[in-house]
């Protein structure tokens, strides 16, 4: 997987290696193979590294010629991951590397229509790492990563962002650049949001560039009026099954340039007082049931997420340098990502 993914070129690409003279011990390819693979299989910190020093398999991940030797211990890897990747060069360099090792796989397939999910996560921490903060809305003190996936799983980009930050945060600086690359290539492009995301100045920045999306809608009173004669059960003894209506409308809110294609989604179900109720606004153009079936798949991100923490740990941001801790979730979402195309194929 390695070769076929070229990443050894990758890191020779877009990783630069500071060290000076002739004594350099381990490569730094295999340095960045350790830390990597060592995440994708489970162990998520440096100190495991005494461990898998003597480990047969991870010998195989060092240059032929070192592979009679152990690998890096504890203080190598640390001063490797904490003051070589985390300089600015080599920061920006693994972020163009995790989207050149996507791009790699993406160019081979013949999908003209690029579809993007975009979440936050919460990172809990346990000590008085620099940004961190308390969330109300998690109820902990932790960071507030902000996530974008494609829906075979693969995580296009990620930032790590202060624990009190909104949800939406610095969402222009992660989704935009990466909806320029597909429109680049061609590929028409969908974004799918939750709540959270439902911002004026992210649909226009979408339709300024011709993408279409679904973004789910806080409730308010004058979208509740515009279902009202939907919002009672009708009459008669109610089925098991429960009661879906939709209904689609022009909505425009004060802080809007325009009106936007609103879709509600109301549910009764056998037992509940009150109907479950749900908007959308999008500027796709198909039926009411269609766009939000399409929509509700946006649902697999937070799995996503979820997989990505419990095969690679990368909400485990243990260092007290923000930098330090940026990286560490990077160096998580690149073993997130070679796991995830290895499981594909």
């Amino acid at each position: 997987m390695d070769e076929r993914l070229r990443l050894g070129a990758l890191i020779e690409q877009h990783l630069a290696d500071p060290r000076t003279g002739h004594n350099r011990q381990f490569p730094l390819p295999d340095l960045f193979r350790q830390s990597i693979y060592s995440r994708l299989a489970g162990y998520e910190d440096t100190n495991d590294a005494e461990r898998l020093a003597e480990d047969p398999t991870f010998r195989m991940l060092a240059s032929h010629e070192r592979r009679e030797t152990s690998v890096a211990l504890t203080s190598t890897l640390h001063w490797f991951e904490t003051d070589v990747l985390t300089e600015e060069q080599n920061y920006q360099g693994l972020t163009r590397l995790n989207t050149a090792l996507i791009q790699h796989v993406a160019a081979r397939s013949a999908n003209q229509r690029a579809t993007l999910d975009i979440d936050s996560s919460e990172s809990p921490v346990h000590g008085a790492q620099e940004q961190s903060a308390y969330n109300g809305h998690f109820e902990s003190v932790c960071y507030h990563p902000l996530f974008v996936f494609n829906p075979q799983g693969d995580c296009r980009a990620a930032k790590l962002r202060p624990g009190n930050v909104h949800s939406a945060d610095g969402w222009d600086e992660v989704l935009l650049p990466i909806i320029d690359r597909h429109r680049a290539r061609g590929q028409t492009v969908v974004v799918r949001a939750d709540a959270a995301f439902a911002l004026p100045a992210l649909y226009q920045a979408l339709e300024r560039r011709g993408v279409r999306y679904a973004i789910r809608l806080p409730a308010n009173d004058v979208l509740e009026r515009r279902i009202e004669d939907l919002l009672t059960r009708p009459r008669g003894r109610p089925s098991h099954a429960p009661l879906i209506r939709y209904r689609s409308f022009e909505y425009q809110a004060a802080s809007w340039d325009r009106p936007r294609r609103v879709i509600a989604k109301i549910e009764h179900h056998l037992g509940e007082l009150f109907p479950r109720v749900g908007f959308i606004v999008t500027s796709l153009t198909g039926g009411n049931r269609a766009v939000v079936r399409f929509y509700n798949q946006r649902g697999t991100a937070e799995q996503w997420i979820k997989e990505g923490n419990a095969a690679t740990h990368w909400t485990r941001l243990s260092c007290h340098r923000f930098r330090a801790n940026e990286l560490r979730l990077l160096l998580g979402v690149i073993a997130y990502n070679l796991g995830n195309l290895l499981r594909r194929g």
